[in-house]
């Protein structure tokens, strides 16, 4: 602990440089997923693979990914965030170098197999986090802080992946060079994180007792020891499979559509994915803050969050079936810019576990989220592929993500975020 000095004691910023750590892993975590949609185009001609394997190497990262969401929920609750997502970080760096040593469809698969595996914690023990260090007020700023560092992995990630791969020449020196910054990443990790606010080394009492100090009407809800009602969860699993429909569908085709619908080359691919995930960035952080600020002016958590999603799911709803319409490839990306702005208001969906869950089994519940948010992960890359291959046109795609963003809004509206909901909810769970 910091000693206070006068009688006073300044209040320490260690729980914001914990989230700044979890953001810089998201933004790994994002930029070594991106490494593939990336280089498709690339090794896809090297290794002479179809469209429709394509989908399924692109895919198969979220096979292992929504499988181990639930024990990986499971591991954080009993073991602690803060080791379970060290031991992530490590693994996953391993894998994504292994990656650079592919030499056909079939290692490449295994290589992403292992990386959705080693990745599957990382979301949920930031749930976790959310709810351990920050305040009721700020737990919007806490999810986009979590969440936002995957859109700026996805466009910077994106783009230093198609430079690294144009100045050498080599998408297997990329993926090498991505590998080994994950694993000193997780090295970091290792050295910060704690999972209690008391045993780190440089919280201040101040700071302390501002995270412990409660906030009625904004602190959850759900008292320990209720059980998970599905009838609660359900809604937001639902939602977020409506959700990452279209954000993993973005990160996975993406690429592939700039370079085939707009006739991109390699470095202008890379530098629109910058600007359209660098916008979904600059999205996440203002939906985040935004929601906090909306909440200390006096509007219920419940408006706020519904509303926001809300407006979020029908503007994109309304992209995607116009983006179609639209010839130049200029327009085209600054409208899939705006899109993607919007589309990244899902990362409130991150302050949902700690609203509807007891302490005790915010790992769980954010692992089942991701599990429904992962399952689209596997869906949409096959889905998608399969649409393109049957219609040799991206159109019916974008008009299969404006569904994925009906889906979105009416399970985001289901949600039971008001206190009386839930507390009803659960009593009725008990007694059934």
């Amino acid at each position: 602990m910091q000693s206070s000095i006068g009688g006073h004691q300044e209040r320490s910023g260690v729980r914001w440089r914990i989230f700044a750590i979890i953001g810089l892993l998201t933004v790994i975590n994002l930029a070594d997923r991106t490494t593939l949609s990336v280089g498709m185009p690339t090794l896809a001609r090297e290794l002479d693979l179809s469209p429709t394997m394509q989908g399924l190497i692109l895919s198969s990262f979220f096979w292992t990914y929504a499988l181990l969401q639930v024990p990986g929920g499971y591991l954080i609750d009993r073991l602690g965030p803060s080791r379970v997502i060290t031991a992530s970080t490590l693994l996953w760096g391993v894998f994504q170098t292994a990656a650079a040593f592919a030499t056909g469809g079939l290692s490449l698969l295994l290589t992403r197999l292992g990386l959705g595996a080693a990745e599957a914690p990382l979301f949920p023990a930031g749930g976790k986090l959310n709810a351990l260090w920050l305040s009721g007020r700020e737990r919007g700023r806490g999810a986009v802080l979590m969440d936002s560092g995957s859109y700026l992995g996805a466009g910077l990630g994106g783009g230093a992946i198609a430079w690294l791969i144009f100045t050498f020449d080599s998408w297997r020196i990329a993926f090498a060079v991505a590998g080994l910054v994950t694993i000193g990443a997780g090295l970091l990790a290792w050295w910060y994180l704690h999972d209690d606010p008391a045993r780190h080394p440089s919280v201040s009492a101040a700071e302390l007792e501002h995270i412990r100090a409660p906030v009625p009407g904004i602190a959850s809800a759900v008292p320990p020891g209720t059980p998970i009602d599905p009838r609660a969860v359900a809604p937001v699993m639902a939602g977020r499979f409506g959700w990452a429909m279209m954000n993993f569908g973005l990160i996975t085709w993406g690429p592939s559509y700039l370079a085939q619908a707009r006739g991109f080359d390699l470095k202008q691919m890379g530098g629109a994915m910058v600007v359209i995930f660098l916008c979904g960035f600059l999205g996440s952080l203002a939906a985040g803050f935004g929601a906090d600020a909306l909440q200390r002016r006096g509007l219920s958590r419940t408006v706020v969050l519904k509303s926001m999603l809300g407006l979020s799911g029908l503007g994109v709803l309304s992209a995607f079936l116009l983006l179609p319409t639209i010839a130049d490839p200029v327009a085209a990306v600054a409208l899939l810019s705006c899109t993607t702005f919007l589309l990244c208001f899902g990362s409130l969906y991150w302050s949902f576990p700690a609203l509807l869950a007891p302490a005790d089994r915010i790992g769980v519940v954010g692992g089942l989220m991701n599990m429904a948010g992962s399952v689209g992960g596997i869906a949409v890359p096959i889905v998608v592929g399969a649409i393109i291959q049957a219609t040799g046109s991206y159109t019916t795609a974008l008009h299969f993500f404006a569904g994925c963003a009906a889906l979105y809004v009416a399970g985001t509206l289901l949600v039971p975020l008001a206190r009386g909901d839930v507390q009803a909810r659960a009593a009725r769970a008990v007694r059934a």
